[in-house]
């Protein structure tokens, strides 16, 4: 196959740090100084293993990142493409190489600065970038080498590679669990509330089943709702409670849960009676769809009880 097409990326070489002179092992991943533990879709090369990432690149992309553990930005930006490569799910592998203890591998991509960072497709070597880079610089670059790999045919997914680590199998569900689970997945909510209603009422201590079904009322109530109509009624009128309580729902299931915390506990300062109650209860509803280990429902509990008390 000839030379992959499409966009190349600009070669940077921000806060790029000079190899020469440099020689240490690779310390052992997860340790001080390494890089995370390997993955299904991030992998470490050395000179023996590089010409089999080499042929995988007929496959799928592959972006290798050469790194160093005294470098700081470089262990950064391997961490950054980690996380990348877990979100895109198979679409390209990453294939770390310490460029150190493996210098003939350094010198066939000319890396002479860490981090440095090659795409690989069809077995020919793109430059990306050397330094430091922002994440979402990052984000914007993989994407560009996706692009050039589906315009070259080189669309196959990442097979897990057989020195990896096994995975342990997710833990199996409760059957009254799993049901509410597959129903959810089925939007089928009222079968997951009655499942989780019968997991409550066979035991009334079980935490995930309430709060599988504080989640499963948070689906209820956004079920149908008009953003934009929810977000306008409750600036026009922030003494309506209902408005007030459909916003940090809609908030909540954005990621948006301190401002919809910080808004509740604001009403319920300035409500009482049934209203204050109403407040206080969606609260207490809400936390469970966060957990109540999370630092934002630690504090918004604190918040609360001062706004009652």
């Amino acid at each position: 196959m000839s030379q992959p097409s499409g966009p190349r990326p600009r070669l940077d070489v921000r806060g790029a740090v000079d190899l020469s002179g440099l020689s240490r092992s690779t310390p052992p991943p997860g340790t001080p100084g390494g890089l995370d533990k390997p993955s299904a879709y991030a992998v470490d090369v050395d000179e023996s293993t590089f010409n089999d990432v080499l042929q995988r690149s007929t496959q799928h992309p592959v972006v290798v990142v050469l790194w160093a553990p005294w470098s700081e930005v470089s262990t950064g930006v391997a961490a950054d493409l980690a996380a990348l490569a877990d979100e895109d799910a198979g679409r390209w592998l990453l294939a770390r190489i310490d460029a150190d203890a493996n210098p003939r591998v350094a010198a066939a991509f000319q890396a002479q600065s860490v981090p440095t960072v090659v795409a690989v497709l069809a077995g020919q070597p793109l430059p990306l970038f050397q330094g430091a880079y922002p994440r979402d610089q990052v984000r914007a670059v993989v994407d560009q080498v996706l692009a050039a790999a589906e315009a070259n045919g080189i669309t196959g997914r990442v097979a897990p590679s057989a020195d990896q680590p096994d995975v342990e199998p997710e833990p199996e569900l409760p059957p009254l669990h799993q049901a509410a689970y597959d129903a959810i997945e089925s939007d089928d909510l009222p079968s997951a509330r009655a499942a989780y209603e019968q997991a409550l009422n066979e035991n009334p201590r079980d935490a995930l089943a309430r709060a599988g079904l504080a989640q499963v009322g948070l689906l209820e109530r956004t079920r149908d709702i008009d953003l934009r109509a929810v977000r306008t009624a409750a600036a026009d009128r922030p003494d309506d409670v209902d408005a007030q309580l459909a916003v940090a729902d809609v908030d909540v299931l954005g990621g948006q849960v301190e401002d919809a915390f910080a808004r509740l506990v604001d009403v319920l300062r300035r409500t009482v009676g049934d209203d204050k109650e109403r407040v206080r209860l969606r609260l207490v509803d809400l936390f469970e769809v966060i957990g109540g280990d999370d630092p934002r429902v630690v504090a918004a509990r604190r918040a609360m009880a001062s706004a009652l008390y």
